[in-house]
């Protein structure tokens, strides 16, 4: 008689007046219903035992009427963490720091269709890095559908650009082994978004039992006669370069590059945008590919063969007039050596055999910190200042789009650290990768380095970070404009910008105050205004838990 005693006194009809309430409302007179009736275990209980099993650990959530059920099962069965996000791309966002961090899928909570599709732009980032991560979004129960209620949507096309795997539940009986379909979907290969769309009826309707962990597909692997003429080509005359990403970028894989480098003399680099990177003293130092177009194509100009390994052949991020599309020379050889999905570790094995390359030594990054500097703050102070600071094991989380382009060289010799780049170009990631890689990582400092501009897409993770206590640094770039597209008006040939058109790009009138957003979400903050008090600011935000946030005011 509890679930009758609850409802009586909730004065339901005057209380509850939006749609969260709502929900609210309606899953506890189900859970009466439920309790009266004898049910053991709805549909929404059967997927997060399902997803527990199966390895994932942690929801990142924003959810509406048509999940309620998921919400309550997330608090009846133990195992999984949740995470509440105030904006669905702050969710998404945070999902895939965690996934290429933590190895592993977790899981969002997203409200029908507008709320993936508030999430696509992160989701679309995360793809492009091939993460893991498992997306449950609810939907309208089945019977529902055909009155076209207001938030009613092709969640099924939304979410299919962003997806390698999409799915719509048809059945309580059937939802624990759909989600056990989704954990496997979302391992496969190098990793994808699994998208299972969840009606409110299979969720809240009984369930037989949770379903065991599928089995993964292993990686592909490369034939050996591939091995050889790649090999081949690599002792070949003429400058050969081994060009990555994924799981090639991991210390272990590029000592075994570093082993073929030595051997062959070869060049190693890297995507300009990578998902994840580890770098920094003990470490094989590699180049990455630049982002400006004239400067990439003199830095391949002399590359006479290309291997390439889990990435494609080096292209500008856009069309420009009157400059190419592909960055490598018309007359250089392409070997595609694996995809993004093959085993990596495996074909770097096989051309280190085949090449008898295991007695020969890498070459390994010193460490080599950069001298702090005064004065004016430079993209050059701040990355000497980061380069020199930054702990051991630090996880750098850039999106500094512009002022940070240069930070390379100046972090090439740091202490080791992992260092993640918007892979997918659409901004707003940083602040919320940054709260993923910290809650999949709790023992390590993050630090996230953002622009003004790509911040305020998502600033609301500066709460979440708040509320669980993340280790994190976030250093906001505020130079009062969208500074990278100052640039793009002329590298696309648009010529002399009136008002109207620089009002578009500078974000003036009212300026924006970092230090009063992140305070009112519960985030320490301090203004830098040159390199002496930012050097300071940083070495204690470094030496403290936190978050924090440094706003550094740039000219």
């Amino acid at each position: 008689m509890k679930w009758r005693v609850i409802i009586d006194h909730l004065k339901v009809p005057l209380m509850f007046n939006n749609e969260f309430a709502l929900g609210f409302r309606s899953l506890i007179v189900f859970s009466f219903n439920r309790e009266r009736e004898g049910i053991s275990m709805n549909g929404a209980e059967s997927l997060v035992r399902t997803l527990v099993k199966s390895g994932v650990e942690i929801c990142f959530t924003n959810p509406g009427t048509s999940e309620m059920h998921f919400v309550a099962a997330l608090d009846h069965v133990d195992g999984m963490r949740c995470v509440l996000g105030l904006f669905e791309g702050v969710v998404t966002g945070m999902a895939d720091g965690y996934g290429r961090m933590a190895d592993k899928p977790a899981s969002t909570l997203l409200h029908l269709g507008p709320g993936l599709g508030n999430g696509l732009a992160n989701l679309h980032n995360a793809k492009k890095a091939n993460t893991p991560i498992v997306n449950i979004v609810g939907e309208h129960a089945t019977y529902h559908i055909e009155y076209d209620a207001p938030l009613t949507a092709d969640i099924e096309g939304i979410a299919a650009p962003v997806s390698g795997w999409v799915k719509t539940s048809q059945s309580s009986k059937d939802v624990a082994l759909d989600g056990a379909d989704a954990v496997a979907a979302a391992k496969t290969g190098a990793g994808q978004i699994a998208t299972l769309i969840l009606p409110a009826n299979t969720a809240w309707d009984e369930a037989v039992s949770d379903a065991s962990p599928r089995t993964v597909q292993d990686r592909p692997q490369v034939s050996s006669d591939l091995i050889t003429r790649v090999a081949a080509a690599l002792m070949s005359d003429g400058e050969t370069l081994i060009h990555m990403t994924g799981r090639a970028l991991r210390q272990d894989t590029l000592e075994l590059l570093g082993k073929i480098q030595t051997k062959t003399g070869c060049r190693l680099s890297c995507m300009t945008a990578n998902g994840r990177w580890q770098r920094g003293a003990g470490r094989v130092a590699i180049e990455r590919i630049q982002y400006p177009v004239d400067v990439a194509l003199k830095q391949l100009e002399t590359v006479s063969d290309i291997i390439l390994l889990g990435t494609k052949t080096p292209v500008a991020f856009f069309a420009y007039p009157n400059k190419p599309s592909v960055l490598i020379p018309d007359s250089c050889n392409v070997h595609q050596l694996a995809s993004i999905d093959d085993n990596h570790v495996s074909v770097i094995e096989a051309l280190v055999d085949e090449l008898d390359a295991h007695n020969f030594q890498p070459k390994l990054q010193k460490l080599d910190l950069p001298e702090l500097k005064t004065g004016a703050l430079t993209p050059e102070t701040i990355a000497s200042a980061i380069g020199n600071l930054m702990p051991e094991n630090a996880i750098i989380a850039d999106e500094s789009v512009t002022t940070g382009r240069g930070f390379m060289p100046f972090t090439q010799g740091a202490r080791p650290h992992d260092w993640m780049s918007l892979t997918g170009g659409s901004i707003g990631l940083g602040l919320p990768y940054a709260t993923g890689a910290a809650l999949a990582c709790p023992d390590r400092k993050v630090i996230c380095t953002e622009g003004d501009g790509s911040g305020m897409y998502t600033l609301q993770a500066l709460w979440t970070q708040a509320r669980e206590g993340c280790d994190i640094i976030n250093i906001i770039f505020n130079n009062g404009a969208y500074s990278i597209l100052k640039g793009e008006l002329a590298n696309v040939g648009a010529r002399n910008p009136g008002r109207k058109a620089l009002d578009m790009l500078e974000l003036d009138r009212p300026n924006i105050d970092w230090g009063y957003l992140a305070k009112g979400m519960g985030v320490q903050a301090t203004r830098a205004t040159d390199t002496e008090e930012f050097n300071e600011q940083l070495a204690r935000a470094v030496a403290l838990p936190g978050p924090h946030l440094i706003e550094v005011m740039l000219p």
